[in-house]
């Protein structure tokens, strides 16, 4: 065989790792080409549920009359408790505590009651304003003030973390304070909401189509509500329109009442809230209530801390347990705390139940952690600057954390040193001062905060993923792995793994929608892991096809093993060349296996919970923001002037999409700590549940001037995916800075003598009502 020699040799293939890619979707989303899963063609008679809600906080119901229901125009059929044929509970931690629809006691406002299917999403809307349900209402919880862990109800066992005499340490300490700080929760406001459409098939099977985070779980709930084996029940998704967090599991309901009813009736069943019921009956980031005490010395050396974390979880356990556990592994952020103790409290309330959220509960960790800094900073009349910089972990020593784990990859010193130098700082400061002297009515403030996240999922078991690679005889390449994708680029960060491992261009890769037919016992798409697990998990994948084709070249070609080299588009064997489908199409002649499924699990982690003890994190991603605002001290009104951000991504797999995803984290914190309130009355009813009454960040919010940069020389220490570290979560917290810039620019008005107590969100009313009570108490 003479080899083919290619006229023109490509050096670099087009899209491999450390590129500039687009999303792979993005030309769609812009256009309204994606396919979204109410963009797809229903199948013919497709039936539309719409949830009944409860319309008290805590009630027995004494008697349902749904007889209007069913006879409303359209309606086919209704479902109640009764009608789940398997087991009435979702509970994703097995805790039993979350029915598919109350029965007998209904422990929230909102919560789902009974199911209408109707021949349209219209029809189902109004049959369940008929219904008429009494109640013998009861006692109800919905603020977490004043609630205490010893003697309050718990949703979930809390956690204790210690490492050495907290109390002790801040006994003897030269100076002590303790406080408290509020943060509110946050409500995922994805784009596109929570949906469901489940089409029955032979045997009993029934396949899902579900705007979901976690397909497996999803998978394994339905099979529970239906009373089938996981075999009968397929999920699939090709993209979500934002997930957050709120779609890892609070898409199980839609799915198994879709699923109940299709198998019932033998037809297609959808069902997509509106969006008021969406915010009223799924969980929310967790708003939080801190008690801190702090002891330290003079030139604000923290000597010994103790936290306790109150957290508003709802009704029911969800991911209550673990999110409140990472709250406590972010206690410290970047800082190290010789004597500490921290206690969380998921408190049972009579609200939704919280979920995950972007974060997974590290953001309202450090927000006490940012708080006592701040505590001490004022108390010793210091720069806030100063005191992080003196209580930073240390690179050799001072690197133990509240759970034990030691920080290996410290980089935050280099990380603010540069920030403080690119964004001026020093001058700005002075700058600052200058003019709030000269200032009646507007005052600036501006802060640095630092954000040290931990990766890797807390419950070790999921740190694993599946992928599944196939290479055709044309040399194009098929990829299915077991994330998810929410906007954020996974799939084409996925691609370009798998077109570097091959060499091709990344147009020869094709990523098909995730299902749990093809990859199975998928982990969540969460906890920043989507790249690092099924990045790992397809370039496994990938690895082993390649070796399989270079043990056939070397044989077939009779070289050495390492004559085999993969280079741009083709492959040298010896020392001539061929394209690579070529090769492909030689090797499937031979009987080579194209195919493979790849796995990976991360290394080195375990966890120990009930000592408190581990290695729950496989490395750390660190990050630093620097903001500037301006208040009116007459409305409370403000202004985020400028923002500098400088974040690390390891060696980013794509910057363009990391770029984005760092602006996109760190506007959505900034919104979660100034704008977004979640309010609920007296009734123990929500009412921010729409987007008249519920403020996201605008893009007039957006920062006047916003500098974003990469800490380009970053390189992850572990064997992560090309050296790469995550990025969907750790920037979120970037947005503490504007929260803490507005905290500086309020004690402007005591002269910085008295610490603001600013709560989150700080909305334009608690920022003026801090700074009325700053001038009552000078």
């Amino acid at each position: 065989m003479t080899a083919h020699q290619p006229s023109v040799k490509a050096t670099k293939i087009a899209g491999g790792v450390h590129t500039d890619q687009r999303h792979d979707s993005a030309h769609k989303h812009v256009t309204g080409e994606a396919i979204y899963i109410d963009d797809m063609p229903e199948p013919r008679g497709t039936l539309h549920g719409c949830l009944g809600l409860s319309t008290v906080a805590h009630g027995k119901m004494v008697k349902i009359d749904l007889a209007a229901v069913r006879t409303a125009p359209g309606v086919v059929d209704v479902l109640t408790a009764k009608d789940v044929p398997g087991v009435n509970d979702i509970s994703p931690t097995g805790r039993h505590d979350e029915p598919v629809l109350a029965e007998g006691v209904v422990q929230f406002y909102g919560q789902p009651i009974f199911c209408v299917i109707a021949q349209t999403r219209e029809q189902a809307r109004r049959a369940c304003k008929l219904a008429k349900i009494e109640y013998e209402e009861l006692p109800f919880v919905v603020d977490i003030g004043g609630l205490d862990v010893e003697k309050d109800k718990l949703v979930t066992p809390n956690l204790t973390l210690t490492r050495g005499d907290a109390a002790e340490a801040i006994r003897k300490a030269p100076r002590r304070l303790k406080g408290q700080v509020r943060n509110g929760g946050q409500d995922h406001f994805y784009l596109e909401g929570q949906i469901s459409m489940a089409v029955p098939g032979e045997d009993g099977d029934v396949t899902i189509y579900c705007s979901t985070q976690h397909p497996s779980e999803v998978q394994h709930m339905v099979g529970h509500a239906l009373g089938v084996p996981s075999h009968a029940v397929t999920i699939e998704i090709r993209r979500m329109g934002g997930g957050f967090g709120g779609k890892e599991t609070q898409g199980n309901q839609f799915a198994a009442l879709a699923a109940i009813a299709a198998k019932k009736l033998g037809r297609a069943v959808k069902i997509r809230p509106d969006r008021d019921d969406d915010m009223t009956a799924t969980g929310k980031r967790h708003d939080f209530l801190i008690d801190y005490e702090i002891g330290f010395d003079d030139e604000g050396n923290i000597l010994g801390v103790e936290f306790t974390y109150g957290a508003r979880c709802g009704f029911s356990s969800d991911l209550s347990g673990p999110v409140t556990d990472r709250a406590l592994f972010h206690c410290d952020n970047a800082y190290f705390y010789p004597a500490v103790k921290a206690v969380s409290a998921p408190f049972y309330t009579n609200t939704v139940s919280n979920t995950a959220f972007r974060g997974f509960g590290g953001p309202q960790g450090m927000i006490g952690a940012e708080r006592i800094i701040d505590e001490v900073a004022f108390a010793t009349g210091k720069d806030p600057l100063e005191i992080r910089r003196k209580n930073f972990y240390g690179t050799t020593d001072r690197n133990v954390t509240p759970y034990h784990q030691t920080v290996e990859d410290n980089i935050i010193h280099r990380i603010f040193d540069e920030l403080e130098q690119s964004a001026d700082y020093d001058g700005r400061r002075r700058e600052i001062r200058a003019f709030n002297n000269n200032s009646r009515f507007i005052k600036r403030g501006l802060a640095i905060t630092p954000v040290k996240f931990g990766i890797s999922f807390t419950a070790t078991h999921y740190n694993q993923a599946g992928a599944l690679v196939h290479v055709y005889t044309d040399g194009s390449v098929h990829l299915n792995h077991g994330g998810t994708e929410m906007g954020q680029g996974l799939n084409t960060k996925v691609a370009q793994v798998v077109a570097e491992e091959f060499q091709i261009d990344i147009d020869q890769v094709k990523i098909t929608a995730t299902t749990t037919g093809k990859v199975p016992n998928t982990s969540a798409t969460a906890a920043s892991s989507g790249a690092d697990l099924n990045g790992m998990a397809a370039q496994d994948g990938a690895r082993q096809i390649k070796a399989r084709l270079i043990d056939f070249a070397a044989e077939k070609w009779n070289v050495e093993k390492d004559q085999v080299v993969f280079l741009p588009n083709r492959v040298r064997i010896g020392n001539q060349e061929i394209p690579f489908g070529e090769l492909i199409k030689l090797a499937y002649f031979a009987r080579i296996q194209l195919s493979a499924a790849g796995f990976y699990k991360t290394p080195k982690i375990h966890w120990d919970r009930a000592k408190g003890q581990g290695r729950p994190f496989y490395y750390y991603a660190y990050g630093a923001a620097c903001a500037e605002v301006s208040v009116d001290v007459l409305t409370g009104e403000y202004m985020v002037e400028r923002v500098d951000i400088l974040h690390e991504t390891g060696r980013s797999l794509n910057k363009a999409l990391d770029l984005g995803q760092i602006e996109g984290a760190f506007i959505q914190g900034m919104g979660w700590l100034t704008t977004e309130e979640l309010w609920w009355d007296a009734k123990g009813r929500l009412r921010t549940f729409a987007p008249s009454t519920y403020k996201i960040p605008l893009a007039s919010d957006r920062p006047k001037i916003f500098n974003v940069t990469l800490a380009d020389w970053s390189e992850n220490r572990e064997n992560t995916v090309y050296k790469s570290k995550a990025v969907g979560e750790p920037p979120f917290m970037l947005g503490m800075a504007v929260y803490h810039a507005l905290t500086d620019a309020v004690a402007s008005v005591a002269d910085h003598k008295l610490h603001p107590q600013l709560d989150a969100p700080a909305t334009p009313e608690r920022v003026l009502m801090a700074i009325e009570r700053l001038k009552a108490a000078r």
